[in-house]
């Protein structure tokens, strides 16, 4: 996490719902979709529509049917402009087995920041 100051773009705080990181100016948890505070319906539709999703990657892994069990770590980085690491989350683990898929998909979502804050909950700096 930044040490920006509430108030300001990338603001972070805690889901009270499920304790996800997330932005300050959000209305709804990203990681648990939970409502966190109820904007009018022009707002949250102008949001939307500035809504951008620069990236976005999906891969499947499909075991092969006479293969071992392997496991594995799916982690997200987050690099700087230099390469120097910013953020590194270890975002789920487990076990493939023989015949087993799975879809792993990375989306980045931007918005403008509206100089709002959350009315409520605890805000974090770091």
């Amino acid at each position: 996490m930044s040490s920006v100051r509430p108030g300001t773009a990338g603001a972070t705080r805690a889901c009270p719902h499920c304790k996800a990181v997330i932005l300050e100016t959000a209305a709804v948890c990203p990681s648990c979709k939970h409502h966190l505070r109820f904007d009018d319906s022009v707002t949250v539709s102008k949001r939307e529509a500035m809504r951008q999703v620069p990236l976005r990657v999906e891969g499947t892994v499909l075991h092969p049917h006479d293969a071992d069990a392997y496991e594995y770590t799916a982690v997200v980085v987050i690099r700087d402009e230099r390469g120097q690491e910013v953020d590194r989350h270890v975002v789920g683990v487990g076990a493939l087995r023989a015949g087993d898929k799975r879809t792993f998909s990375l989306a980045v979502e931007m918005f403008p920041h509206t100089g709002g804050v959350a009315p409520r909950g605890k805000r974090r700096l770091s």
